[in-house]
């Protein structure tokens, strides 16, 4: 009702932008007639005016004015790099950004290019831009693929990959724009603040950032803060018998209303994520272990138990976690992709290599953390897109302080969402998904089947072989994310189906009849492989595209009756799709061009990735005078024209045939997921259809409340076989995942609140630590340190409410001594008659004449060495006792959970022992500077004979 008296406010925002559009679009007309020269001129114009400005406000008011011409040079360089034309609604998606708000835009908008305009605007300034993606691949692809309309204008692009070195991270950290991941924009922020020296530190001062899936980085992986850590020695011993002696325990069983059954050993709540032993499991678990207690902190075993249950119950191999090379490698649960490196904390990894019989790795010690909340804050300006944010829109708005504005589609949405269907059992359900995913692609259309495991993919695989249809398989196996980009390429093709794990954030669009470039560069690549790549690299190469010999390239069994949208002379076409050697002219191309590569790299001389590379820089349309670039350009050419000849006849077809089918086979815990999924299908208007099967064993319903549905079947004896679709179920299942979201976001405001504390804390060690690095007064730092100190002392010893004659001043001359060992001579007869401030002053003095005399004593055999020294103690102490801090605020909050009982805040507990805990810890770190710094003696050089 308010909508209808105040209108929308989405609409309102929007409408704000209408006349800006009009002004990029009557610029266009001005800039076409430009020559590649004059545009590219038009950055150097538009930084001239920027240097002339002095204040941040003042330069953020003339990127505001700049911004219509600013957009419509980076709307024509693309229109003449990439043959692509930003929309209007594109334009409007980069002025959001722009003014540092998130653009929800669905998928198929071509969020990549919108992510170009404001980029471009905001390099000007030349302090950097960090765009930021999900994973390695996309931020290279983007890299590669965007950065040519930077680059074309004169801006630098730099890339940010897991391997590189701290030179290229530097080099690349420097450009105008830099393309990254979350990840390791985070963890390159941590280990600058580690870093010894100031020529180790990659990063510069944050500017503006905008991040691609905004969602996924900012909501889901706000969980799980980025730790560095240290290994640690703990018995590797225990986490095996923990795992063997948890194989014995039993699960107590749910009843139902009745509660848990008192048989079992331990009770699991999956909401919670948490394994408890019972009475019985307590005193199961101590015989078996020989053990009185298991909270002895002299042995100590219930941490190790715990772990163990958690591992058996609720960490689930090809789920949680897949075997790699005899590793457990993660799986992110949000984009099914693996992510090795990472481990779980708390000795939970080690639980799951003793499960899986695994070599134990050493447990480890947090060095220096963050989360991902408090890390994208530290950018003055932060900005972000995605298909779905608009049910997260509060959570931006309280956390980040970000607004959502919805982008419209560019053409109307003509995709039919079908209803949910609902069966009794796990297994019912997985027949019915094999049997729709047939039947669809008998018709002619592209499937596309979304799974949430490993396991799952692989078991539709099975059902789908015996059903014999042809499919792809993209989950988080190795030899499946290898061929990524080769599946998600023809995931669009004619009758093509594909299985894959969690959709989001994929990265590459499924366009309807074949993506004809991915495919070209896809078949160089496989020609090339065999001949360039070393054969160590340890990546496979590309299958070859043709799907297998029995069958032709559609994907039909030879000799398979014909269906109703595919006749023979179609099938025919399809056959030449992949032809097993290319037209003449390509061939003899491609064979000339791979021994030319051959003399200038070596024989299987370069890596997958370098290769990648080649081929990539050579499908840009970027100038080049590299001749063997300029020839693959040209075969790439060649092969995607004759692809595009069978690929315009396919996509025909598959329209159609009704577009693209998804098929959703659960639906996840956050609704955000279920409609990344939904929009894979109805690109840029396309036709296309969805659907969601679920079953009564499924984790959503059967934790969150699946009983009263389970009871109405049963009542009206449905059979297993027999679907249910209705609107009441699928508004309770809505009401379940509004929930779970709900419980989430509870879970990542603690985080945040837990986080802020430290983060104040982390802020002001690392400014201090930046000092040092920077070599800034460091020797009024350190007689800063020693002053604060003397003041301590004093007020330790010295009470003014007693009489001066009375005052410790024996102790305190003594204690003063303990840290200037120079002031020998100092009598407490030397302090008498002085009140409480002039002994502060007249001690402080007394530590400014030691400090200079140490120095003249140090720097007559060692020139220099006293700020080399003052730097080395400084972040000697600031690291180690910053280290210890982080264990102690830990345990603190581990702690403070059980004072809720007392009636008492556990988190205004942890805001006031944190606090005091961090002052102690900055007292000691000064006292223990000052006290090196006296203590220190230079080594004596050797006097050779």
């Amino acid at each position: 009702m308010l909508k209808n008296l105040l209108g929308d406010p989405n609409a309102r925002k929007l409408k704000r932008f209408t006349p800006l559009i009009t002004d990029i679009n009557l610029l266009e007309q001005d800039l076409i007639s430009l020559s590649d020269h004059d545009l590219k001129r038009k950055t150097y114009e538009f930084r001239e005016k920027l240097d002339k400005v002095s204040s941040k406000k003042d330069q953020r008011n003339l990127l505001d004015e700049l911004l219509p011409e600013a957009f419509a040079v980076v709307r024509e360089a693309s229109k003449r790099v990439l043959n692509m034309r930003h929309f209007d609604v594109q334009l409007v998606g980069g002025m959001v950004l722009h003014e540092g708000q998130i653009a929800e835009m669905k998928t198929g908008e071509g969020k990549t290019l919108v992510s170009t305009l404001p980029s471009y605007l905001n390099a000007l300034t030349s302090e950097g831009v960090h765009i930021v993606t999900v994973n390695d691949y996309l931020a290279r692809r983007d890299a590669e693929w965007m950065g040519q309309v930077h680059r074309f204008l004169g801006l630098s692009v730099g890339l940010i990959q897991q391997d590189m070195n701290p030179i290229q991270r530097k080099k690349n950290y420097s450009c105008d724009i830099t393309y990254a991941t979350n990840s390791e924009l985070g963890f390159d922020y941590l280990r600058d603040n580690m870093a010894a020296d100031i020529s180790e530190v990659v990063q510069r001062n944050f500017n503006f950032c905008v991040i691609d899936e905004v969602d996924s980085i900012l909501i889901d992986e706000a969980r799980t803060p980025l730790i560095i850590s240290g290994q640690v020695d703990r018995p590797q011993e225990k986490y095996r018998r923990a795992a063997k002696v948890v194989e014995d325990l039993i699960r107590a069983a749910e009843t139902g209303k009745d509660g848990i059954d008192p048989e079992g050993d331990y009770e699991v709540d999956e909401k919670q994520r948490s394994c408890i032993l019972t009475d019985e499991g307590f005193a199961k678990t101590e015989k078996l272990l020989n053990v009185n207690d298991l909270f002895d902190p002299k042995d100590p075993w219930a941490h190790f138990i715990t772990n163990a249950l958690k591992a058996k119950e609720l960490f689930i191999k090809d789920v949680n976690y897949i075997i790699r090379n005899k590793e457990a490698v993660i799986v992110d649960e949000f984009t099914g992709r693996v992510m090795p490196g990472r481990r779980w904390s708390d000795g939970q990894h080690q639980a799951i290599e003793a499960k899986e019989d695994l070599d134990i790795q050493s447990e480890t010690q947090t060095l220096a953390s963050i989360t991902y909340q408090n890390f994208f804050l530290l950018y003055p300006r932060l900005s972000g897109m995605t298909g779905t944010a608009k049910t997260e829109e509060v959570e931006f708005e309280k956390t980040y302080k970000l607004e959502t504005t919805a982008i419209p589609t560019n053409r109307k949405i003509s995709r039919q969402d079908w209803v949910d269907q609902v069966f009794k059992t796990e297994q019912a359900k997985w027949r019915a998904v094999a049997k729709e995913t047939a039947l669809i692609h008998r018709e002619g259309r592209p499937v596309l089947v979304g799974t949430t495991s490993v396991e799952k993919s692989e078991l539709l695989s099975s059902l789908l072989s015996e059903e014999e249809v042809p499919h792809n398989l993209l989950n988080a196996k190795p030899e499946n994310v290898e061929r990524e980009a080769e599946i998600v390429a023809q995931a669009g093709r004619l009758g093509a189906v594909t299985i894959a794990t969690n959709m989001a954030g994929r990265g590459t669009d499924i366009i309807l009849g074949g993506n004809s470039d991915y495919m070209a560069r896809l078949k160089v690549k496989e020609i090339l492989h065999p001949r360039l790549v070393k054969p160590e690299d340890g990546h496979s190469p590309p299958l070859p595209l043709q799907r297998n010999a029995q069958s032709d390239a559609s994907g039909f069994k030879s000799g398979e009756k014909k269906t109703k949208n595919i006749d023979n002379k179609q099938k025919q076409l399809l056959r030449n799709i992949f032809p097993a050697s290319l037209t003449e002219e390509a061939d003899s191309e491609l064979a000339l061009l791979a021994s030319n590569l051959v003399k200038e790299f070596g024989d299987r001389a370069i890596s997958s990735i370098e290769l990648d590379d080649l081929i990539s820089t050579a499908a840009e349309k970027a100038p080049t005078e590299d001749q063997n670039i300029a020839s693959l350009r040209s075969v790439i050419n060649t092969i995607k024209n004759e692809y595009e000849l069978v690929i315009s006849q396919e996509e025909k077809t598959v329209r159609e045939a009704g577009g693209l089918h998804v098929i959703g086979t659960e639906r996840h815990e956050s609704r955000r997921v279920d409609n990344q999924l939904r929009g894979r299908a109805g690109r840029q208007g396309d036709l296309g259809s969805t659907r969601f099967f679920l079953s009564l064993e499924d984790n959503l319903l059967r934790i969150f409340g699946g009983d009263r549905v389970a009871g109405l079947m049963n009542a009206f004896r449905v059979e297993e076989d027999m679907p249910i679709e209705s609107g009441m179920l699928t508004r309770s299942l809505e009401g379940a995942q509004k929930k779970v979201e709900t419980y989430y976001y509870d879970i990542r405001k603690q985080i945040f609140e837990y986080d802020e504390v430290m983060n104040n804390q982390r802020k002001a060690v690392y400014s201090e630590r930046r000092r040092v690095l920077d070599g800034r007064e460091l020797k009024l730092q350190v007689i800063g340190y020693g002053q604060r100190t003397m003041e301590e002392i004093v007020e330790a010893y010295v009470n003014e409410d007693l009489p001066p004659e009375e005052w410790d001043l024996t102790n305190l001359v003594s204690k003063v001594k303990e840290f200037i060992y120079l002031l020998a001579d100092l009598k407490s007869e030397d302090l008498l008659g002085l009140n409480k401030n002039e002994l502060k002053d007249f001690l402080k003095e007394q530590l400014r004449n030691a400090y200079d005399l140490k120095e003249a004593q140090v720097e007559q055999t060692h020139p220099g060495i006293m700020r080399q020294a003052e730097r080395f103690f400084i972040l000697q102490q600031l690291d180690t006792l910053w280290r210890e801090h982080l264990q102690s605020m830990d345990s603190l909050r581990e702690s403070v959970g059980l004072r809720g009982y007392g009636q008492k805040d556990p988190l205004i507990e942890y805001k006031n022992e944190g606090y005091d805990m961090f002052l102690d810890m900055m007292i000691n770190m000064r006292r223990n500077v000052i006290y090196s710094m006296f203590m220190f003696q230079p080594a004596q050089k050797k006097v050779e004979a």
